[in-house]
């Protein structure tokens, strides 16, 4: 801590919330008896007797959502990270219990679920507790059952039996908002039965009320209970150098450290005028990992999480402290560590060892130090998990997914950076990404306070702290769109127009509404300020608006245009450089130049990149890539050309480029045909601009200018009428797009399901049409087990790339898999037509990026081997297996009794094993 920290702290001040209800000995007789009254009701109560059997006593919140559970009714709590929602869900399992019904525990993800079944094994007892995650299933016909949302989701749709199903958990219920996976919340919540109660715990977002409301629509009641409350108190600081500062003076007035200040202040503390030093910048040592660790240990600040936005960030951060002689543990810590280790080693293949890095990773948790991210094998991340939960590991160096959900606070959060790499630039941590990486800190029952600690590094201004930490903004918006499979799921038991209506009563079409009524306000105000300026727009020689808007959409027509040439031109050049061979000849087109050239090799590397050479018209030798095409690029001709090392030759290349020239000169290599539907729409807008009246007015340039801020008024007003216009029936509109898309590609016959909807039905994941055509059409039939995996991996995969190494053909694989391959491409182009045609967004590329890895795994392969030449870690690795496996199983159960069905069982069985099929469960 700051040397001369000086908060008040004799006595504690924190402010517990306490419930505005008499207690049994005060206030007027008929007050006692009343509160008498309600505290022997309570006693009685299933409430009571859960409150009975805690170790500690329930905040207000927690006892307010019991008695709206006991009520029967749904509730929304929102609440902070470690403030105890976990307990609401736990007693809404426990009425059901008591009251002869299930109960669903749901989470986002499946580590999370492990988790949840654990504790409430603990609870309940092994007997009465079930898991389902996809890939693992526990007593399923448990009175409990915890299970991944989509699970849930699945189990609703293939229409289970849900008549004694009390009571759903929905956990981090806030993950709604995630693009990719948030609308399985929704679904859920708009298709569970109406006797269903609901229990939804989230973190603290400023939405909760819209977000209740939405639900108390849907599910004709829920309570909403917000709590911002931290049972730990949150203190906030930076790390500067090897000091750490309160961020806020002691005077509880939210003013700024000035000592904090003064130490991140540039220009530093400088010598008086007669020093040698002043005027001269001071020379800030910036903060290490290693440092860092240090100045936390001395301030009593461990255990602590340090949370850095990158895995590769993670395992620099163990390495650069494992150099030093920092070592965090004692000797009989570090003993009870190794036996745990060990343990766990011993269930890596001793060939796996190496590629995992084993034994760096059990130095580093001998001293206390682990990373821990999605890219670690899960064995080992548990294992980090559980020895820093039992106070063993004392840093961790994690990325943000540890935030999400898992149960694994600390005294100390440390936040290195405030930016981030989001997939395709950095940006900045919103406010609720901050308080959901700082609610880490501090652990209920074991901290009397927690500590989030900002790195400084140079450039972090403790303005920039205070504006996240101060705000508690966090708003929940829907992520909701009708999918292909949802689609169908609904059609089977419903007409389009009823479906249709259940669609429109989505979370999305709710905030959509609300949003329309702010739009329409913000249009009255731009329409006015429009209409203002317009009076001031008069001239004798003819309509100045009308004038103005023909310049604006000149220039608005040229701006998109030379967007659109550019994506078109990136594209096509992809596309050719693909397709093309030895001698093709090339034009390189750039405005009006054009110059040729010849294939002379063609190569992919390791990673599937197209790799092309050429040779140019001055006989040069030069690569050629896909972003070095400027302009257009087309395949006019071919030559024949020798092939090995006579393209070395300057005389060979000489003789080839003289031939290009020549046959250039001949018109042999005549150019394609250029597009011109954009410059004719231009010139006709130039045209109608110089025969308008106004365009010969002396002052034109002056009405221009005057103009120029009703026309930027008229693109906002007409971009506020389109939204509009979206979000009236959004949900809807899209629903028709959707199931125009179905019925082009046979899915169905008007409101009936066909039998290639069934199938559709059972197949969940954004390419669910590519495998359902290609189930079909039988194009994976002529695939063995192993291919088939394989085939899979590129319908389930997702590099996260902007490579398109990735969408070419899969390299080492025989020719049964390759044919696949491009017959599963054929389909997807089909699929992507028809999207266009009505005007949905275009399904996923295929990823042959894990195609090879997983065909030498499920060939029995090592780890080593199969994600050798990758990029791919173990933990990915494994993950990505695990929803191949999940797909196979689909695949298996939508053609139940085909010789394909038993071929993808027997390709789960040949990749679930090994580190692929360990569990801790």
């Amino acid at each position: 801590m700051s040397p001369k920290r000086r908060r008040h702290r004799a006595t504690d001040k924190r402010v517990e919330r306490t419930e505005e209800r008499t207690s049994v000995g005060e206030g007027s007789a008929a007050q006692r008896y009343a509160a008498f009254q309600e505290h022997a009701r309570a006693a009685s109560s299933l409430r009571g007797r859960w409150v009975a059997g805690l170790s500690f006593t329930p905040d207000p919140f927690q006892l307010d959502a019991l008695d709206a559970i006991e009520a029967g009714n749904s509730v929304l709590v929102a609440a902070p990270t470690g403030a105890g929602k976990t307990i609401v869900g736990q007693f809404g399992a426990y009425v059901a219990l008591q009251r002869g019904m299930r109960a669903f525990y749901t989470t986002p993800i499946k580590a999370l679920s492990n988790q949840k079944y654990l504790e409430l094994c603990d609870l309940y007892g092994a007997d009465n507790v079930g898991l389902a995650t996809g890939d693992t299933s526990i007593n399923s016909k448990a009175p409990v059952v915890v299970m991944t949302t989509e699970v849930c989701r699945n189990m609703i749709y293939a229409g289970a039996s849900l008549d004694d199903l009390g009571v759903v958990v929905l956990d981090e219920v806030h993950y709604l908002a995630d693009k990719m996976r948030g609308p399985v919340w929704e679904e859920v919540i708009i298709h569970l039965p109406a006797h269903v109660s609901i229990i939804a715990l989230s973190a603290t977002v400023s939405n909760a009320e819209e977000f209740g409301a939405w639900i108390r629509e849907v599910r004709s009641s829920c309570e909403i209970i917000v709590s911002e409350q931290r049972p730990v108190p949150l203190y906030q600081h930076m790390i500067v150098g090897e000091d750490i500062f309160d961020l806020y003076a002691p005077t509880g007035k939210r003013k700024l450290n000035p000592e904090l200040v003064a130490a991140t202040n540039d220009s530093g503390m400088r010598g008086g005028r007669g020093s040698r030093s002043w005027n001269r910048p001071v020379r800030v040592r910036r903060e290490s990992r290693p440092s860092t660790l240090i100045s936390l240990d001395r301030a009593h600040l461990l255990p602590a999480i340090t949370f850095i936005f990158s895995r590769a960030g993670c395992e620099d951060a163990v390495r650069q402290v494992l150099l030093t002689r920092i070592t965090l543990t004692t000797r009989s810590e570090a003993a009870e560590i190794e036996r745990y280790v060990d343990e766990v080693i011993a269930l890596i293949a001793p060939e796996d060892a190496v590629v995992l890095g084993v034994d760096a990773w059990k130095r580093g948790l001998m001293r206390g130090i682990a990373a821990h991210h999605a890219g670690m094998l899960p064995l080992m991340k548990e294992a980090v998990e559980h020895l820093f939960s039992q106070g063993l590991v004392k840093m961790v160096y994690a990325t943000e997914t540890l935030a999400l959900g898992i149960n694994m606070p600390a005294r100390t959060v440390v936040i290195e950076s405030l930016t981030k790499w989001n997939g395709s630039a950095h940006v900045s941590l919103s406010a609720g990404e901050f308080t959901q990486l700082s609610g880490r800190a501090g652990r209920r029952g074991i901290d009397t306070e927690g500590h989030a600690v900002v790195s400084h590094r140079g450039g972090v201004a403790p303005e920039e702290v205070a504006a996240l930490a101060s705000k508690r903004t966090y708003p929940l918006i829907s992520a909701f769109t009708p999918t292909y499979n949802m689609v169908v799921n609904l059609l089977a038991r419903s007409t389009r127009t009823q479906t249709r209506k259940v669609l429109e009563s989505s979370f999305a079409q709710f905030q959509a509404d609300s949003a329309v009524v702010q739009l329409a306000t913000r249009l009255t105000e731009l329409e006015a300020r429009q209409h203002a300026i317009a009076d001031d727009l008069t001239c004798s020689a003819g309509d100045v608006g009308e004038y103005l808007t023909l310049r604006d959409r000149i220039s608005q027509a040229e701006k998109s245009g030379a967007r659109a040439r550019k994506r078109e031109t990136r594209d096509e050049s992809r596309r050719v450089l693909a397709g093309v061979r030895p001698g093709d000849v090339l034009a390189l087109i750039r405005g009006r130049k054009t110059r040729l050239c010849v294939v002379g090799a063609k190569a992919t590397s390791a990673s599937g990149r197209v790799e092309v050479s050429v040779i140019a018209e001055d006989a040069t030798w030069r690569a050629l890539a896909p972003e070095d095409v400027r302009g257009g690029i087309a395949v006019v001709g071919h030559m024949s050309i020798p092939g090995g090392s006579a393209l070395r030759r300057t005389k060979e290349r000489t003789r080839i480029a003289g031939e290009l020239r020549s046959g250039a000169a001949k018109g042999c290599y005549p150019l394609p045909a250029q597009a011109s539907g954009e410059a004719d729409t231009i010139g006709e807008l130039r045209a109608a601009m110089r025969a308008h009246p106004a365009h010969r007015c002396p002052h034109r340039e002056e009405h221009a200018r005057a103009g120029a801020q009703w026309a930027r008024l008229g693109r906002e007003i007409d971009l506020l009428r389109r939204s509009i216009d979206s979000q009236t029936g959004s949900v809807a509109a899209h629903f028709d797009r959707v199931c125009a898309v179905l019925e082009r590609l046979g899915f169905l016959d008007g409101d009936r399901v066909t039998a290639s909807g069934e199938r559709l039905r059972r197949i969940f994941g954004e390419r669910d049409l590519v495998i359902a055509m290609s189930l079909n059409e039988g194009a994976w039939n002529d695939l063995d087990e192993a291919e088939l995996a394989s085939m899979v991996s590129a319908l389930v995969y997702d590099s996260r790339s902007d490579d398109d190494a990735n969408e070419l053909a899969p390299t080492g694989v025989g020719i049964r898999l390759r044919t696949a391959w491009e017959e599963s491409l054929g389909t997807l182009a089909r699929v992507h037509r028809v999207e266009k045609q009505c005007g949905c967004d275009p399904t996923p590329s295929l990823d042959a990026g894990l195609m090879s890895a997983t065909l030498a795994w499920a060939h029995g392969s090592t780890l080593a081997t199969a994600i050798d030449g990758t990029d791919i870690q173990a933990g990915d690795f494994v993950r990505w297996m695990r929803q191949v496996m999940d797909c196979l199983g689909q695949i298996a159960s939508s053609v139940p009794t085909s010789d394909l069905a038993r071929r993808a069982e027997a390709a789960k069985d040949r990749i679930g094993r090994g580190i692929v099929a360990w569990s801790t469960i």
